[in-house]
């Protein structure tokens, strides 16, 4: 096998020009099916080893006098990851181009740029990954723990920088079932990203590890662990990763469901096409008021058998404190003692006229008696989605945003748990805020007592979130989000997967509604214990599951993995220049 290996390895590094690009960009397409819905991260073993020998043929370009330079250096490795991680955002985001069909008169001219320019920029990371990963990296195993070590801190800066957006991190290949989630509450995703890398980049050290630039050849410290060790170092690390697995799903199992919860989750399936077209208003809340009353589920119940009621985001085609008919219509719904928790958008209004309106995505609870008692606002809003940046001077020459919000949706300045009566506290995390690890968690708000539809137009994160007497730490995460943006693509299935991950980092529950699904209630360990597919109109009952206790991650979040990736960055700089000062 090592002698195949190495005839494979031997033609990558000869590969140049549109023949090296071609097996860049084909080589990272096919890892886009790590991803969900497909899991298949068997690929990997393959397109890994492909990235990190064609990183060994990306030589330095030598000037006239003989030199290389620092550009000569950084660009051949440069270009080699950024065709790589191109080739996988674009196989792995195509979906986004979806949405721009919703309103095809408005945006489809819009689709071939955002489904090239997004991955062009996010394959930037992965670009300037493998130009620092191979000027750092010597010989043997190195060459993989530099990428790991790089990639790793690329794609946390991916999920940081404007914003952030760490959508389908390689880590989360490592994890397509909760079996093999539950190391994440350790090491979070950014961790399981670098040990993702080591796993499947195990079969490059079987290969050639000649390297031809300078301070490469020869260089002992490269080659501390060989490529057999180095087997056996990943086997080792998947039966520890695989035995945990079993712990933690037993040791959850244990975990007693929260007395008195009962939910239920609405899934209406309107098609975004038809979602804000007012003529729609009242057959979209009769069936929100239809299959929330509806004698459904697996205990063919109706609404008084659950405390809770959950709708998705942006769940009403109107501003619901403007519509006293409706606060009453959801009033005679409801029984007394049940709660609605829903999508909805709030505006704060503005009395001066130099000063607009903001409106904002929110989550609204409403009780029994149709009274609004809490809200909180989104505080991360999607990039040309909800949000134009520079939206002023983008507005004045005719762009718009998706949602086609005028002045664009205003973003929430505080993500707090939310806590009212008969509920434990709870996170709110709308749309894909539930993808961003370690920054889920959040302290609790404050209580002013504002409550009732007259107080809605200023309830939100800056004002009267309830809290509860339960500590600092949620019981559970809500999700609401409205995936009817892209159709029954990958795109949903992956959202879905993320939130999973979301619960076996933080060891809480998640409900989550979304409007066309997937929705579904998972324990603290991942494990979905209630689900509607998508595309599917009906809804999911469920009790909730009881929380796990804090994991190390949830309590301690990204640091420590960051100085792990720090040091060893370090470490392989310092092998580097001793290896070279040795020649």
């Amino acid at each position: 096998m090592g002698k195949i290996l190495q005839s494979v390895q031997a033609r990558v590094v000869l590969l140049e020009g549109w023949r090296a690009i071609l097996v860049a960009v084909l080589a990272g397409a096919a890892s886009a099916l790590a991803q969900a819905p497909y899991h298949g991260f068997f690929i990997l073993w393959l397109t890994i080893p492909l990235f990190i020998w064609l990183l060994d043929g990306a030589v330095p370009r030598i000037k006239a006098d003989g030199r290389t330079g620092v550009l000569g250096r950084f660009a051949p490795p440069f270009f080699v990851g950024w065709w790589f991680g191109f080739g996988y955002f674009l196989a792995g985001l195509w979906w986004i181009g979806q949405a721009f069909l919703v309103d095809g008169d408005e945006f489809a001219w819009l689709l071939p740029i955002a489904v090239l320019v997004l991955p062009a920029g996010l394959a930037l990371f992965w670009g300037f990954a493998a130009a620092f990963a191979r000027i750092i990296s010597t010989e043997g195993w190195n060459r993989v723990i530099a990428l790991a070590v790089m990639i790793a801190l690329a794609e946390w800066l991916r999920g940081t920088v404007l914003t952030g957006f760490p959508w389908n991190a390689i880590g989360y290949a490592l994890m397509p079932t909760p079996l093999f989630m539950q190391s994440a509450a350790f090491v979070g995703l950014y961790g399981m990203s670098f040990f993702a890398i080591l796993v499947f980049g195990v079969l490059a050290p079987f290969g050639s590890a000649a390297l031809s630039d300078e301070g490469r050849s020869g260089a002992r410290f490269g080659r501390l662990v060989g490529p057999r060790a180095g087997v056996l170092f990943v086997l080792v690390l998947g039966v520890a990763h695989t035995s945990y697995g079993f712990v933690a799903l037993q040791r959850a199992d244990t975990v007693a469901d929260v007395a008195g919860m009962n939910l239920r989750l609405v899934q209406p399936a309107i098609r975004q096409s038809e979602k804000w077209d007012r003529a729609n208003e009242a057959d979209i809340m009769a069936r929100y008021f239809d299959l929330t009353n509806a004698n459904r589920g697996p205990d063919a119940a109706s609404v008084a058998a659950f405390t809770h009621v959950v709708w998705p985001e942006s769940a009403f085609p109107f501003i619901l404190t403007d519509r006293r008919d409706q606060l009453a219509a959801i009033a005679a719904l409801l029984p007394k003692d049940t709660t609605l928790i829903t999508g909805a958008m709030r505006i704060e209004r503005s009395a001066s006229p130099s000063n607009p309106s903001q409106v904002f995505n929110a989550l609204l609870v409403l009780n029994g008696s149709g009274e609004i008692v809490a809200a909180s606002d989104k505080t991360r809003l999607v990039p040309f989605g909800e949000f134009l940046p520079f939206q002023g001077f983008l507005e004045g020459l005719g762009f718009q945003q998706l949602t086609q919000q005028q002045g664009g949706f205003a973003r929430g300045t505080v993500r707090q748990v939310m806590s009212v009566p008969g509920t434990p506290a709870f996170l709110p995390l709308i749309c894909y805020e539930i993808i961003f690890s370690g920054a889920v968690e959040a302290p609790l708000g404050t209580h002013d007592g504002k409550t009732g539809a007259d107080a809605a137009a200023n309830v939100g994160t800056n004002a009267s979130t309830k809290t509860s007497a339960e500590g600092g730490r949620p019981r559970f995460i809500v999700n609401l989000t409205n995936d009817a943006w892209f159709g029954t693509t990958a795109g949903p299935y992956q959202h879905a997967h993320q939130a999973q991950v979301r619960a076996a980092e933080t060891g809480l529950p998640v409900v989550r509604a979304a409007n066309s699904g997937i929705s579904f209630v998972t324990d603290g360990a991942g494990r979905v214990r209630a689900q509607l597919g998508l595309d599917i109109r009906g809804v999911v009952d469920s009790r909730l599951p009881g929380a796990l206790p804090p994991t190390v991650f949830s309590q301690l979040g990204n640091l420590p993995i960051l100085a792990m990736l720090g040091l060893l960055f370090l470490i392989l700089v310092g092998i580097r220049l001793f290896s070279t000062s040795k020649l």
